[in-house]
Order: C-alpha cells, then sequence, then structure tokens
C-alpha cells in the first residue's frame, strides 16, 4: 500500500478572455483561495492565459514560453505559496509559425518541474461540411510526460487526450496514479460525454483524475462545459463544479490507487493482443 500522505487537491475553474493580465488576476486570486484552504495541489483549465477563438489574433498576442508574462506570474504564485501548481495549459508561440498548448506543473520553488504540449489535436470533417483543424493553429506534442514528485506520479493530458484511453493506460502502467485533465470542452460535448469519459479513465486505470475546465459564456461568445471534476480510482465524483468560475477541493490519499487496482488488476491483467479479420462469404480452412 501507498505511503504517501494524504493530498489536498483543488480545480480552479476560470471563464478566461482574451485579456491575459485580466485572466491571469482572476486565476491567480482563486489559486490564493484554494491555497487558503489548505490545498498543496491545485490545477488549472485549457487556455488559462488567454481564451480567444480568432486565430490570427491569437497568434499575435501568444509569446514563446521565456517571454510569457503569465509563466512568470505562476512561477512566483507557486513560489510564494510553496504548493505543486499545475497551470493546465497556456497558448504559447512555437519555434516554427504554429502555436503550442502546453502544460507546465510548477515545483513549491517556483521551477518547472516537467512540461506537456497537446498530443491529440481535434481535427473533423462535420456533416454540415465545416472542417475544424486544431492541427493548422497548434504543432501536436510527441511525447506523453509522467512526473514523480513528492505527492505521486502524476501523468499530464489536456481536453481532447481524453478520447485516447491507450495513453491513460500507458501512463498508468508506468506508475500515475493521478491524472490532470485541464480541459475547454464545449457545452453539447460537455453533456454528453464529460463524465463518461472521465469517470472512465479513472476506472479503467484504478487513478484519481483532476481535470478542471472553463466554464460558461466567454467575452468572445463561446460557451465551455465547465462542471470540473475530481474522480476516484473507484469512479465516484468526489467534487464538482457548476459552470461559474470558482475553486472545487477533495482530499486523495492514494492509498485508494493500490486498493483499486488490487480489487480490479486490470493493468496487471492487460495482455498484448492480435487481430484476426474474417471477411463473410469465405470458407475458412482449419
Amino acid at each position: 500500500m501507498s505511503l504517501a500522505p494524504p493530498i489536498r487537491a483543488a480545480l480552479i475553474q476560470l471563464r478566461s478572455g482574451a485579456v491575459m493580465t485580466r485572466n491571469v488576476a482572476e486565476a491567480s486570486a482563486l489559486i490564493r483561495e484554494a491555497a487558503g484552504q489548505g490545498a498543496n495541489f491545485i490545477s488549472t483549465p485549457e487556455m488559462t492565459n488567454i481564451l480567444e477563438p480568432d486565430r490570427p489574433r491569437l497568434k499575435s498576442l501568444a509569446r514563446v514560453e521565456a517571454e510569457d508574462a503569465s509563466v512568470m506570474a505562476f512561477s512566483g504564485l507557486a513560489r510564494e505559496l510553496g504548493l505543486w501548481l499545475n497551470i493546465g495549459s497556456l497558448a504559447l508561440k512555437g519555434p516554427g509559425e504554429k502555436l503550442l498548448n502546453r502544460s507546465l506543473l510548477f515545483a513549491p520553488d517556483g521551477s518547472i518541474a516537467a512540461r506537456y504540449d497537446k498530443i491529440h489535436l481535434f481535427d473533423v470533417d462535420l456533416p454540415t461540411g465545416e472542417s475544424l483543424r486544431e492541427s493548422h493553429a497548434y504543432d501536436g506534442g510527441k511525447e506523453a510526460v509522467l512526473v514523480e514528485t513528492p505527492l505521486g506520479a502524476i501523468g499530464l493530458t489536456i481536453c481532447y487526450d481524453m478520447r485516447f484511453p491507450h495513453l491513460y493506460r500507458a501512463l498508468a502502467q508506468a506508475g500515475a496514479k493521478l491524472f490532470a485533465v485541464p480541459s475547454a470542452f464545449t457545452v453539447p460535448t460537455g453533456q454528453a460525454h464529460w463524465h463518461v469519459l472521465l469517470r472512465a479513465r479513472a476506472i479503467e486505470t484504478g487513478s484519481f483524475v483532476l481535470a478542471a475546465a472553463q466554464g460558461g459564456r466567454h467575452q468572445s461568445g463561446r460557451e465551455t462545459y465547465g462542471h470540473s471534476l475530481i474522480v476516484s480510482p473507484w469512479g465516484e465524483v468526489l467534487a464538482e463544479a457548476g459552470t461559474d468560475p470558482g475553486i472545487v477541493i477533495a482530499d486523495i490519499d492514494l492509498a485508494q490507487v493500490d486498493l483499486a487496482r488490487v480489487r480490479i488488476p486490470a493493468l496487471q491483467n492487460d495482455r498484448a493482443i492480435g487481430l484476426t479479420v474474417l471477411k463473410p462469404g469465405r470458407a475458412i480452412v482449419t
């Protein structure tokens, strides 16, 4: 069984807009409030620094990590409060023409303990004829990231990643006991899939899932689902937000991860499989 001490985890729900200074100020105030309630691990949503659907304007506002004012602000805040701070994701200028959707984990001394660039990008051709291409604006990440911390091993993921269970399985098999899933889900997909997907990722890996979300109607008119969730390894919702900005907090005991994985040893019982494709109408010769 795990000997790690209980964790007080807090999720910050935001309604980010196009003004970075305002977004950082609002996030920082809620982070301070959560720290005042005893949180020692805090996570914010996808696009914490800026949420701007106009991609040319977003590209004009984005900065490289070393020059992004929000990175410096959150580093200082983690150091001041002495806690682990996962800034769910930031829109940053990449090395080429595209942006990066990057998650940063700050250690209690303010240093960056880990970086993760969102791997799975949402590219879709809709029945209406509309085509959405996240890959036109962003470079996708190439590697999954698992961070060993005194609080436990944390797998970093972002939003659309949650639809790819093999990512979570690989991280869990490598030792992850908690998953950060910062998001900015739309309302229709949130109503249909948000709770189901997050609970499934928790159950199938026997892990805690911490999903901080954007919520409500943003300055641009875009509406996000909210409902930031903390889910136990058994699939129970331990804490849930509504649609407004705010905080949800839950105490986490990693011994529950060990217990869930003993009760349902799916990670142990996993097997590599072959695949046989049978074509109808053809005789099978034995």
